[in-house]
């Protein structure tokens, strides 16, 4: 027997393992069973070069528990190991077997995982004691044990061993008794070695008899060792690709399409990605990409190895040559992952394109569902944009496609306004709108549907990108000025008219909480509605953006900003301004009279100061006396205005139209009709 101490800088080494080398204690079992596969594959690699010339026999790996005993073993029919391995490759950590082994055989190793050296010593983060029990592939090799009990001393001693290969026995601790449970080992080689190149046995097959589970003797397979992007694209069905997508995400209903990555320079990259269907509750689900190295699970955390948008896909990517740190864990952030994305990347966007030109009607069946998938990269990446500009599409009200040159050259006659700007109207609610997109399609316009959840940041991408051109929403405006075409914009109402009808429809704007409303005029068409209300474009799009950005309260906090446009033309309305000009203008227009001979007062006492560089005399008492005389103003035509009741009918039939009359205003408008009628 053999005895002495491990290679290591310092006595902490193992404490540092148990607590530190990895952040998930679970991993222990990738590492162990990844050692085995590489044990096997080195093999198979040396049979393939005519340096072992025996049986390989069975060439699996085993996993066992024995619950009793308080041990978990990992064993292999691999390279094996004798004295001198075990002493270059345990008791020296971090020398790696896997490196040294693919420097002698880089063109044909099969699959060898390691790289670290370190991944065995993963075994003592949940045990108390590790024994190797291994006997090597080399002729006439006698077997060994080695046993350690998580300090740096260790046991080494020579053992007769009938089958070539490595045992590794974890004496489970206290504190991790969870990974003696059959249950619990089944669920974490599921999660981690469901795709390894060499069969994992673990338990027994069961049947059901007498009511129960009982283990048959066959034993259980637990991954697929030729997973499908392992396979020519040429060899596979949709059925194929259908079957493995819900093999990895069960329940879910079935994809619209799949991108199969094959790609062996100037990086090796195979992998399947899966465009779910995403129509509403947007989510960017980080876990839907598994990352793997040579079939072997590393990672849901593909941040950097997939574009951002590409958070929405689901599937598998495998790749030797993305760099991981120590503990094969996280990703190290360098060159070789960027190239990796772009790749990606590149590889969706070629996909697209292609579906688009060689089948369009299928592509724009497709496209609601796709929509997110292509907003969001047009959003994150910049080459992406570039691409997918050619096939983004753009759908109008009446579900007609078009793509960004197609639409321009529709709308850019009747659609550009006195700046030379080209103005892209659009609804997001084509129900609750639909008054408004009736408006200007009668004005000979096109509307579009933005009614996505990226939309309104895909409107501001679009402004910029797009050469003079300006989004619109079809209700912040009325039909008139959506399109502004000249400066001529006269209601026809006196200024006297202007300022009392402003104050008489003011003063029926029901409460509306968190809403601002001011009061214009318009000369429209006699058969327009009597008021119409609209909404500002810049604020709206703002408080919208900011609610989708968490910490964003500016905006989101402030009120709604509304328009209401008198339609001076209107049969009522004009009713309404001669009737309240008859019936008020002797009684207001010597208090506005007052109140502008005051203000000419107050402005001449300001400027005489100022140009004498004086300081200003007080003037409280002429603007008290002016507030006074606007309430007083104000007071004669709300009480006007409260015998009026078609001043009230036609801002609440605005306001109903826009969704803005709830409730008890509601109810009142309601029992106003009647009584109209």
């Amino acid at each position: 027997m053999a005895t002495g101490k491990i290679g290591v800088t310092t006595e902490n080494i193992f404490p540092i393992i148990k607590k530190f080398l990895y952040s998930d204690h679970e991993i222990f079992l990738r590492e162990l069973v990844s050692n085995a596969i590489d044990a096997t594959q080195k093999l198979k690699t040396l049979s393939s070069f005519g340096e072992f010339k025996g049986e390989l026999g069975e060439m699996n790996v085993k996993v066992s528990v024995d619950k009793e005993a308080g041990t978990l073993t990992v064993s292999d029919h691999g390279i094996g190991m004798d004295a001198d391995d075990i002493n270059k490759y345990i008791n020296q950590i971090a020398f790696s077997g896997a490196e040294e082994f693919l420097a002698k055989y880089k063109d044909t190793a099969n699959s060898i995982i390691g790289h670290f050296g370190l991944g065995f010593y993963s075994a003592f983060m949940v045990s108390k004691k590790v024994v190797i029990r291994s006997l090597s592939y080399k002729q006439d090799a006698k077997g060994v044990e080695w046993s350690c009990d998580g300090s740096p001393e260790y046991e080494m001693k020579d053992i007769d061993k009938a089958e070539r290969g490595t045992d590794v026995i974890l004496y489970i601790d206290d504190d991790n008794k969870d990974f003696l449970e059959q249950a619990r080992i089944d669920t974490l080689l599921k999660k981690y070695c469901r795709f390894l190149p060499v069969p994992v046995i673990s338990g027994k097959e069961q049947e059901w008899k007498d009511g129960k589970y009982v283990d048959t003797d066959k034993d259980k397979v637990v991954n697929s060792s030729e997973p499908l992007w392992t396979k020519k694209p040429t060899d596979l069905t949709d059925a194929d690709y259908l079957k493995f997508y819900h093999e990895l995400m069960p329940g879910n209903e079935d994809p619209m399409f799949w991108i199969h990555l094959n790609v062996d320079y100037p990086f090796t990259l195979t992998g399947i990605l899966y465009f779910p269907k995403i129509r509403t509750n947007f989510d960017v689900q980080k876990n839907r990409i598994q990352l793997y190295c040579n079939q072997v699970y590393v990672t849901d955390q593909v941040e950097g190895v997939v574009p951002e948008f590409m958070t929405l896909m689901q599937g598998v990517i495998d790749s030797p040559d993305i760099p991981l740190n120590v503990s094969r864990s996280y990703l190290q952030a360098d060159r070789q992952v960027k190239r990796i994305s772009s790749y990606i990347s590149k590889k969706v966007a070629e996909k697209l394109d292609k579906m688009f030109k060689e089948d369009r009607k299928s592509f724009e069946e497709k496209w609601d569902d796709i929509k997110v998938f292509i907003e969001y990269g047009m959003l994150t990446d910049e080459k992406f944009y570039d691409a997918a500009k050619n096939f983004f599409l753009l759908k109008d009200v009446n579900d007609t496609y078009y793509t960004l040159e197609e639409y321009r050259r529709l709308v850019e006659a009747e659609q550009t306004d006195k700046d030379n700007t080209v103005i892209y109207l659009y609804a997001t609610d084509k129900t609750a709108q639909f008054t408004y997109i009736k408006a200007a399609e009668n004005k000979g316009y096109n509307v579009i549907i933005m009614d996505g959840q990226l939309d309104p940041h895909v409107v501001g991408l679009l402004e910029q990108k797009l050469e003079k051109t300006r989004f619109v929403r079809v209700d912040s405006d009325i039909p008139e000025r959506l399109i502004v075409k000249s400066d001529s914009n006269d209601a026809g109402l006196s200024p006297l008219q202007t300022d009392l009808m402003s104050t008489l429809i003011k003063s029926q704007i029901p409460e509306i909480e968190k809403s601002n409303f001011i009061v214009s005029f318009a000369a429209l068409s006699e058969t327009d509605a009597p008021a119409t209300v609209t909404q500002n474009e810049f604020m709206r799009r703002m408080k919208e953006m900011a609610a989708m950005q968490p910490g964003a309260n500016f905006y989101g906090d402030l009120p709604d900003s509304y328009e209401i446009v008198i339609n001076t033309k209107q049969p009522v309305v004009k009713n309404i301004v001669s009737l309240a000009t008859s019936s008020l203008e002797n009684e207001i227009a010597p208090i506005r009279s007052e109140i502008e001979t005051l203000n000419n007062e107050i402005s001449e006492s300001r400027k005489s100061a100022a140009d004498n560089k004086e300081t200003t005399p007080d003037l409280s008492d002429k603007e008290n006396k002016v507030a006074d005389l606007r309430k007083k103003e104000e007071d004669i035509i709300r009480k006007y205005a409260e015998g009026q009741p078609k001043v009230r009918q036609i801002i609440d039939l605005a306001l109903l139209q826009n969704q803005l009359l709830k409730g008890e205003s509601l109810n009142a408008f309601i029992k106003r009709s009647v009584e109209l009628l």
